[in-house]
């Protein structure tokens, strides 16, 4: 293991240490996944699917709940 200097101990204690990820990691170009799940008639349960159905009754009934106050 490397042993700091005094000098270099010096400068991290009154300057501070910068941890900065971003030269540190590589950038990705990767695209982002587009999901059906995102789409309004998968959140509002249009599309036929029973538990989509589902989800969006539970949403409603949230959303019904918070209405009042």
């Amino acid at each position: 293991m490397r042993k700091a200097g005094n000098e270099e101990i010096h400068r991290a204690i009154t300057a501070g240490i910068v941890f900065s990820g971003d030269k540190l990691r590589p950038k990705r170009d990767e695209p982002k996944v587009k999901t059906k799940a995102k789409k309004k008639s998968y959140i509002t349960g249009a599309h036929g699917s029973g538990a989509a159905k589902k989800k969006a009754a539970i949403r409603q009934q949230r959303a019904n709940r918070h209405k009042g106050k």
